[in-house]
């Protein structure tokens, strides 16, 4: 279980914040807006109405202990910054914050945010993986080379064990799960004896240039 603060209970703060929860990690969401507050606090560990750009508020919550704290809120460009800086100087492990534009990220990076995201964006370039391939199921980028994606039996796997497709050494690729095709067996790290069927889907992990070769 990690720990997380997430600062802006917006649509996607919100969503943020109540995801996480439901993984099974602890939870401190941050609004000034009590009514944004009450939404989430019966999906969360602890719900705060407080202001995040006074630096003492965010020491007496503790979130220096926390292993990661979102900035999940950009309309306010300036009070996005100073929460972001604020998180860094009191000495928070890895912070994200939600960017606005191209300008606003650099200032970001600059003060030492360690990820900035755009969740419109991302959420558009994923779905752009997912509809632009006949088999491509689901995809989530887990950094610049490496990916995770859920994908449909390729038909010339069919009637083929794991081990006879090698897909290691000639694709680059681990198959972490596989979900049957009739839809009621679900093999975790499968066994190298385990044999492919046609319409059984597939959770690989892969470098992103072996993944566009799979696809």
């Amino acid at each position: 279980m990690k720990s997380f603060v997430v600062i802006g209970l917006g649509r996607f703060g919100r969503a943020l914040a109540m995801e996480l929860f439901r993984l099974g990690h602890e939870v401190l969401a941050i609004d000034k807006n009590e009514e944004n507050v009450s939404r989430v606090a019966d999906y969360v560990t602890h719900a705060v109405t407080a202001d995040a750009r006074d630096e003492q508020v965010l020491r007496s919550l503790g979130a220096r202990n926390f292993d990661c704290a979102v900035v999940a809120f950009s309309s306010e460009t300036q009070d996005n910054i100073l929460t972001t800086l604020l998180l860094k100087e009191i000495g928070v492990r890895y912070v994200i914050a939600k960017g606005r534009d191209e300008l606003h990220t650099r200032v970001l990076q600059k003060i030492g945010a360690d990820r900035v995201v755009f969740p419109e964006s991302d959420m558009g370039m994923r779905l752009a993986q997912v509809i632009s391939s006949n088999n491509l199921v689901d995809y989530i980028e887990i950094s610049d080379q490496y990916s995770i994606i859920e994908i449909n039996a390729p038909p010339q796997w069919d009637g083929k064990s794991i081990r006879a497709l090698d897909v290691r050494a000639r694709w680059g690729i681990n198959i972490l799960v596989v979900k049957s095709s009739d839809g009621k067996t679900l093999s975790v790290v499968p066994s190298p004896d385990y044999v492919v069927h046609r319409g059984d889907i597939l959770v690989v992990i892969g470098a992103n240039d072996d993944i566009r070769r799979l696809e």
